[in-house]
């Protein structure tokens, strides 16, 4: 399995995140839309709480963005998938020959 290089976040984008969980949203559904671990998103729930919430730089970050960090998360959860599919296919396809 390919590592995912460590991501860089904003403090702005940290606190939307928090918000939304704030907001009623569950953590689970934040966790999917942003590309996010889950135990990243409940750190900074819990660094939010004690008012610990840093980022790494002051950059302003735009729906844009937030939209492009969700669509890469995305591509490479459907690229690992389709990599799961390929190897069923080719197990089972052992079977049929």
């Amino acid at each position: 399995m390919k590592r995912i290089p460590k991501q860089a976040y904003t403090t702005e984008f940290k606190e939307l995140a928090v918000k939304r969980v704030q907001d009623g949203e569950s953590v689970a559904v934040v966790v999917k839309e942003l590309g996010l671990g889950d135990q990243t998103l409940r750190n900074w729930i819990k660094a939010a709480a004690e008012g610990k919430l840093k980022g790494a730089s002051s950059k302003v970050v735009t729906p844009e963005a937030m939209e492009l960090s969700r669509l890469r998360a995305e591509n490479a959860r459907l690229k690992r998938e389709n990599e799961i599919i390929k190897k069923a296919a080719a197990y089972f396809a052992k079977d049929v020959l």
